[in-house]
């Protein structure tokens, strides 16, 4: 007769058997790692410095926002997001070397020239008065753009606790101060003479702005995380909530997309549009962004989720009239529903698309938590399988997104708990190099126990703030995490995180990331903001000489303008496909700002790698002002080149 000893190891039998599996697939499955040498090798192609950024004296600093005494409890975890910051020419000079920053520190969105450019002007807060404003507003972030289609750079804030403001440009050009810009609201309010804000209480995360109807003008798309309550307001009523699921939360305060209908001088009209269905419109958006896959010029759209289910949109839309579809990924047999796009069960923060294979077609690359022992979900690698604008025309008119995962194979998928995220070109090589901020909140108690203990709660709780743990003031949550500095090793379809080797590695929280060309050097520079800690600027050491080709591109700006910018106005969505003397591709769009609290410049940039020698062959597709789409083929020397996309595209003097 069998012992019991000898029964209970038969049933320990199949668990043993599934750990072995288990462990067998991990260790099969694990990448080789680049050696210390190979990373030194790859660090020694970039250089960069880091310099201070310069803000307001004499602000205000604190180290916790107050909040809605439901959320006291947890005030750290609804402290952690509102550092921003973006990267534009804003006094017109021709060069994309001023900031503007939002510090959680000081809850102020602040102008500031870029460490090594050319502004000289003390830096100063965007102040949103005379406009109604509350104690219980606070800034998210900035993105620069030509609203009222004057030439001149404007600036949209948007708050947690209110509607974006937008700040026109008054186009004096020179020193910039407070006076070069006015408020305005962005969403018509009603009268208040007591200058209090009462409207919408929208909490805003993310913002993207592209011609969504082919007009020729900017819309703007705003996506809010928290429903419309009063989440800073420490007298708020009770009837605050949080997400109602861990994978697949739709209770959010939902997508507005705001059609360009009218500006003058002083002034711009959007128009709401039910562009999107309610049904996929709530989820807790943290980043957007938006490109063309099909050829049309009109730009998908991306929503990138928190708590569950990215949304990819197909553009459906006519001048007018804006309309976005739904498309979702293809699932194979072999392929986990997390990892198939509009299926993911994830906490994805930000999205930035890009070319990031040198196919001549825009990947995508979405920054997830991947934190190790924590909560390890994965960063997304989107690759375009479509073989050319036409063939995803076919696969977004059926409703498939044509893109499938494949950030575990490139060694991208797990950093930490990833924000924000921009590709560019840093060391000029023709591929870019993808920066990914992290770390979530920093202080001395580990608390992912906790955490881990809610990620597998009954998501009948969760909606309630009071079944979450505590998240106070020294508590830590992945808060020494530095970003990330992904580079391609030669050779091999792998990426390595370079932060260390690059002198990269603060430990303090980052949330944007803001890329350009400040200087006009060939090199691409890029700043970060750090949540509760400064902000830092990383000067580009990599000596450019004829390795690059920049682009700036306008349309006209229309008749009538009172105050005309130098150039034109931005020509959103444009896009240049290129072809080196050694026959590679490279494409990009003039993107009018995606990600999470990040935005880049307008300028397009192409790293040439070594084959600047001979003039680029460069293809450029735009819409004009009345919406007609054209193609121009170019040869184009290397270097910097400003054009006016009209009829023709037309070079004007850079400045």
């Amino acid at each position: 007769m069998p012992s019991r000893s000898a029964g209970g190891l038969r049933r320990l039998a199949p668990a043993a058997f599934v750990l072995v599996l288990v462990s067998a697939l991990f260790l099969g499955a694990r990448l080789p790692a680049a050696s210390a040498g190979d990373r030194a090798s790859m660090a020694s192609r970039f250089a960069f410095t880091q310099l201070p950024i310069a803000l307001p004296p004499g602000l205000p600093m604190q180290t916790v926002r107050q909040v809605n005494p439901q959320y006291e409890h947890i005030k750290s975890w609804i402290s952690s997001v509102g550092a921003a910051v973006a990267v534009n020419d804003l006094d017109g000079a021709g060069k994309a070397d001023d900031l503007c920053l939002v510090d959680t520190r000081t809850d102020r969105a602040v102008v500031t020239p870029a460490p090594g450019g050319a502004g000289r002007y003390a830096p100063f807060v965007l102040d949103p008065a005379p406009l109604p404003t509350s104690p219980t507003m606070a800034p998210m972030g900035c993105v620069p753009g030509d609203f009222n289609m004057d030439g001149w750079t404007d600036l949209i804030v948007y708050y947690w606790g209110r509607t974006p403001v937008l700040f026109l440009n008054a186009g004096a050009g020179g020193t910039l101060s407070a006076t070069s810009f006015r408020a305005t609201e962005l969403i018509q309010q009603a009268d208040s003479p007591d200058h209090v804000y009462r409207g919408a209480l929208w909490n805003t995360n993310a913002v993207a702005v592209a011609d969504f109807d082919g007009d020729g003008r900017p819309d703007v798309g705003v996506f809010n995380y928290f429903p419309d309550t009063q989440v800073l307001d420490p007298q708020g009523h009770p009837n605050v909530q949080m997400n109602h699921s861990m994978s697949n939360a739709t209770n959010a305060g939902g997508a507005h997309v705001l059609r360009w209908t009218s500006a003058t001088a002083d002034s711009v009209v959007f128009t709401e549009q039910p562009a999107i269905d309610p049904a996929v419109a709530t989820g807790w958006t943290l980043g957007s962004a938006s490109v063309d896959l099909d050829g049309d010029l009109l730009p998908e759209l991306y929503l990138a989720n928190d708590f569950g289910r990215d949304r990819f949109f197909h553009n459906v839309s006519a001048p007018g009239r804006i309309r976005f579809a739904l498309a979702e990924g293809k699932r194979g047999p072999l392929d986990p529903k997390s990892l198939v796009l509009g299926h993911d069960s994830f906490k994805s923060m930000s999205i930035d698309f890009a070319d990031l294979r040198g196919t001549g077609r825009f990947d995508a690359f979405v920054s997830n938590i991947t934190t190790s022992w924590g909560l390890e979900e994965s960063n997304f690698f989107w690759r375009n399988t479509a073989a050319d604008a036409a063939s995803a025309r076919d696969q977004l008119r059926r409703g498939v997104a044509p893109y499938d995962n494949s950030a575990a194979g490139r060694n991208i998928a797990w950093t930490g708990w990833g924000w924000d995220t921009k590709a560019a070109d840093f060391d000029n090589n023709g591929l870019p190099e993808i920066v990914q901020a992290a770390g979530f909140v920093a202080g001395d108690t580990n608390r992912f126990a906790w955490l881990q203990e809610l990620a597998a709660a009954n998501d009948l709780l969760l909606a309630n703030p009071a079944m979450w743990p505590n998240a106070e003031p020294g508590d830590d949550l992945a808060g020494d995490q530095p970003l990330a500095f992904w580079a391609k090793e030669d050779h091999v379809d792998r990426y390595v995180d370079l932060s260390g080797p690059l002198g990269l590695g603060d430990p303090t929280p980052s949330r944007g990331i803001a890329v350009a060309d400040v200087d006009g050097d060939g090199s691409q520079d890029f700043a970060v903001a750090r949540q509760w800690g400064a902000p830092q600027f990383f000067r580009n050491g990599h000596r450019a000489d004829s390795d690059f080709l920049g682009l700036r591109l306008y349309r006209p700006v229309p008749s009538g303008a009172t105050r005309p910018g130098p150039v034109g106005t931005p020509s959103y969505g444009a896009q240049v496909r290129i072809t080196t003397a050694d026959g590679k591709v490279q494409t990009a769009q003039l993107d009018g700002g995606g990600g999470h609290s990040g935005k880049r410049s307008f300028d397009l940039f192409f790293g040439l790698g070594g084959n600047g020698s001979a003039p680029v062959s460069a293809e450029l597709s735009w819409r004009d002002l009345g919406g007609a789409t054209h193609t121009q083929r170019l040869n184009l020397s290397t270097g910097w080149h400003s054009l006016i996309l009209d009829s023709q595209a037309q070079e004007v003097a850079s400045r």
